[in-house]
């Protein structure tokens, strides 16, 4: 009788194992790599990878694997704020600045403004599409008062909806591949010139 209970709780057991080890999540609204994947105590890219995603935009309803060794936390539609992610978002951001922009361009040899943002970020494990107008449809918007290192900005500088991305580093600083310089830099939106033409945000980690 004893040795049958024993059976009947590794039964259990290894049935509870299996299940953790499958966990999954279903993506709501607000949702985005960088925050459900902290709350499962996992990296940004580990979560793409285990899911085989190559970009960053989720849509909701979207099953995600959690793979093994989860956090038993509740997933929560709320964003968690990013740990100490601002300093690696910042350091990876400048490490592209001073590169020659160049329309279309899309390596250390000349970057386009969606060229300069899916390098930074494709050196942080995350990929991004191509042009600005695509990339305006990946994560989440984020409201301009809400804005955090990372955030995605979009400008209408043609008159034609978007034409310009740029990635927020805080206190009103932006870097992007700016053509009027010729190069990736700094800016600030306490400039009129990018004041008056920003139009959006959204948060990708």
């Amino acid at each position: 009788m004893n040795a049958f209970r024993m059976f009947l709780t590794v039964v259990a057991l290894s049935g509870s194992l299996g299940t953790a080890a499958a966990a999954t999540y279903t993506v709501r609204a607000g949702d985005t790599i960088s925050s459900v994947a902290q709350r499962n105590n996992l990296q940004p890219q580990k979560l793409m990878q285990i899911n085989g995603l190559n970009t960053t935009t989720l849509q909701v309803g979207q099953k995600l694997n959690l793979g093994s060794g989860t956090s038993s936390r509740p997933a929560t539609a709320v964003s968690a704020p990013r740990s100490g992610g601002s300093s690696t978002i910042r350091t990876a951001a400048l490490r592209f600045l001073g590169i020659r922009y160049a329309s279309g361009g899309s390596s250390n040899w000349g970057l386009d403004c969606s060229g300069y943002t899916q390098a930074v970020y494709r050196s942080m494990g995350v990929s991004l599409p191509r042009t600005a107008a695509s990339q305006f449809h990946s994560g989440s918007a984020v409201g301009r008062s809400n804005l955090q290192a990372g955030d995605l900005m979009f400008f209408n500088t043609m008159g034609r909806g978007v034409s310009h991305v740029a990635i927020y580093l805080g206190n009103g600083d932006f870097a992007n591949a700016n053509s009027y310089y010729g190069r990736t830099m700094v800016d600030n939106l306490s400039n009129p010139y990018w004041s008056a033409r920003y139009i959006g945000a959204r948060r990708v980690m």
